[in-house]
């Protein structure tokens, strides 16, 4: 694991760590974490399921980072709107250091699925997005409004909209529905868990990771 740090286009540092796979990298990730005001960081068990299964098991080189204003980055936290340019210097930085050529697929859980897809829509650089825990019904959490349908439809390269079977703030009924409006959506639901994924972590990220290896792999 490689501590980097980069610098988004308003002038905030931000501290990342790059796992590299054990082989030549088919291809890239960036992923994006929970709500800074409520404990996210790039260190969750969450991600870190995420990140292993990548790197090992799939080959990928995944940056994970924290959002400005989180443990080591600079700046303040930015609302859910702010953190769109984090995530947008977080691909510029590991493309750059890997071929521009190789696919890159961004995975945001929970505050960071918001800020994932707000940010894909516009940037053409992601080959896909994974959008786990999707903050659907985000109760006292005061977020950016998600995209709507007609956007969506715009957006028709492959998205895996992923929620535990007990997630409240992202039913399974809700996330089938947001999901309809994605040309290229798909949803799985991970039972007998909710929106942390206690124990159940690797099982989310064998699912995460077996989408990004298909993306990667059919370039």
């Amino acid at each position: 694991m490689e501590a980097v740090t980069f610098t988004t286009e308003d002038g905030v540092r931000i501290e990342g760590e790059l796992r590299m796979p054990d082989v030549d990298a088919k291809g890239m990730a960036v992923l994006c974490h929970a709500h800074p005001r409520h404990g996210g960081s790039k260190d969750h068990p969450v991600l870190w399921a995420i990140r292993n299964d990548l790197a090992a098991a799939r080959g990928l080189a995944v940056l994970g980072f924290n959002f400005r204003g989180t443990m080591g980055s600079a700046g303040t936290y930015g609302g859910g709107r702010d953190e769109i340019r984090d995530v947008h210097a977080a691909i510029g930085h590991v493309r750059g250091r890997l071929h521009d050529d190789l696919r890159t697929v961004v995975v945001g859980w929970s505050f960071g699925a918001s800020v994932a897809i707000r940010e894909a829509l516009d940037d053409r650089r992601v080959a896909a997005v994974a959008l786990v825990s999707l903050p659907l019904r985000p109760s006292d959490l005061v977020l950016p409004p998600l995209p709507d349908p007609a956007d969506l439809r715009t957006f028709t390269r492959p998205a895996l909209l992923v929620a535990g079977e007990h997630d409240e703030y992202c039913p399974s009924e809700d996330l089938r529905g947001y999901a309809a409006a994605l040309p290229n959506g798909r949803v799985e639901i991970i039972g007998g868990t909710d929106h942390f994924f206690w124990r159940r972590e690797r099982e989310a990220a064998a699912v995460i990771g077996a989408f990004a290896e298909a993306v990667v792999s059919s370039a």
